[in-house]
């Protein structure tokens, strides 16, 4: 009993230690809705470049040698993107491609994050809210560095072609264990690797550039069908300027430097220009269409405002709403607000050179295109609502709700997730609302609406 006592007082000190760390809850009334400036973009690109980069390309820059990742690893052949050659006995969320130094590597890719899955089927661009980053990556790095070390000596071919990857993966572990399933710790992932680039060569170094936040914030992730309509990236509205290099940022888990980074960017935009062509799947259940048009009403008059006009004459604001209006957890906005990574993006090559990207953080979260909404469960930035009905009516938002894990196990008529209401956060794929950063709590626009009225509207949601 001694020891449990003991071990219950070391994690609540633990934990408190850890929230100690977070950002106050800074709210600006000072403005309400801020309209999103577009930039000029690259035009010219090739849709089906883009694809073939995204699923063959280098952009991660450096990896794992294949020849030691090919006895270590069972194949996985690849069933969703039947990619040919090396990569053909590789998951899709993995790229066998040649490092700067011509030795066969493998990574991650794009799709490790953006392809979710929906009644058993991989649908690029939709956000995968299956990831689970629960678990410490630490062991992981450690164990890779010295397996590949073991190999390889230092002079090696392979060793250097794997040295940057190692360098940045060891950096970024301790930085993204969630304690959320689904969430994704993207960019937490860049701060912390970017806390060791050199702003102006994005050359490794060991020293940090700036201090991170102990505790790791993590979002949903949005679908990237609506990056054709937006005006600035990310939640938060912080992503200005050339969307390649924005889109480029999972890059600096291994890219070696500026000048391979150059050379991938050119190829961001032919993907600039693949995403401009994605489309949402389909709802492929039945729709009734005379609700469907009552919501249409409802929706134009209460909804469209912010989130847009959709059908024959579409049009989307690109609105920055307050904290203070939309009333939403507000630690990932403060935490964005007060990030090193600012100041360091801001006087990088990212910002210093031709095509020029910068970060503007904002107290407040972007109201999100709706294209493809029913597909695209949990709701909210922080993943913390299960349902479109939810979403539209907060008292039906549990504090804690448990999903199967599965994906057919979707609810097709209040769109999302079919979910269970434990009294405590038990179960493998649990979602607390009370840790910090997760609340489900505002986005109270639909609670003025009658209970006809909210099913019009998810009726109608069901057709964009």
């Amino acid at each position: 009993m001694r020891k449990i006592l003991i071990f219950t007082l070391m994690a609540t000190l633990i934990a408190c230690n850890a929230y100690r760390e977070l950002p106050g809850a800074r709210v600006d009334s000072s403005w309400k809705v801020k309209r999103l400036p577009a930039s000029e973009q690259q035009e010219g690109g090739d849709p089906t470049a883009g694809l073939n980069y995204l699923i063959y390309g280098d952009y991660i820059g450096s990896g794992v040698p294949y020849d030691f990742f090919k006895k270590k690893m069972s194949n996985q052949p690849d069933t969703v993107l039947r990619r040919e050659g090396d990569n053909a006995n590789v998951g899709y969320s993995a790229t066998v491609f040649a490092a700067p130094n011509g030795v066969k590597v493998v990574n991650g890719n794009c799709f490790t994050c953006h392809a979710g899955k929906l009644n058993g089927e991989v649908i690029l661009g939709l956000g995968n809210s299956f990831s689970d980053y629960r678990k410490s990556l630490t062991p992981m790095a450690k164990m890779m560095r010295l397996g590949v070390g073991l190999k390889y000596k230092k002079e090696d071919e392979e060793w250097i072609a794997f040295e940057d990857f190692s360098n940045y993966f060891r950096e970024m572990a301790p930085y993204i264990q969630t304690n959320q399933p689904g969430a994704n710790p993207a960019f937490r992932l860049a701060e912390a690797c970017m806390n060791h680039r050199n702003p102006a060569d994005l050359t490794y170094r060991e020293a940090p550039n700036y201090e991170l936040m102990d505790y790791t914030i993590a979002t949903d992730v949005p679908p990237l069908w609506n990056v054709k309509k937006k005006n600035a990236l990310y939640y938060n509205g912080i992503g200005r300027g050339d969307f390649t290099k924005l889109l480029f940022q999972a890059s600096v888990l291994g890219i070696p430097d500026s000048t391979a980074a150059r050379q991938a960017i050119n190829h961001f935009k032919d993907v600039v220009a693949w995403l401009k062509e994605l489309e949402p799947p389909f709802y492929p259940g039945p729709v009734d269409e005379q609700l469907a048009a009552r919501g249409e009403t409802v929706f134009n008059e209460h909804c469209s405002g912010c989130h847009g006009a959709y059908g024959n004459e579409e049009s989307y604001p690109n609105k920055l709403i307050s904290l203070a209006v939309v009333k939403t957890d507000p630690l990932y906005a403060n935490y964005a607000f007060n990030s090193g990574i600012v100041k360091w993006y801001n006087s990088s090559w990212f910002a210093n050179t031709e095509p020029r990207a910068y970060f503007e953080p904002n107290l407040g979260y972007v109201a999100p295109p709706l294209d493809g909404i029913w597909a695209s469960a949990p709701y909210l930035h922080n993943g913390s609502v299960p349902t479109i009905e939810a979403l539209l009516d907060s008292s039906q938002r549990p504090t804690y709700w448990s999903r199967s894990g599965r994906s057919d196990d979707y609810n097709y008529q209040k769109l999302g997730w079919n979910y269970r209401t434990p009294e405590k956060p038990e179960g493998e794929w649990t979602f607390d609302t009370t840790v910090p950063g997760y609340s489900n709590k505002g986005h109270y626009f639909g609670d003025k609406l009658s209970d006809e009225e909210r099913k019009a509207v998810i009726e109608y949601l069901k057709t964009l």
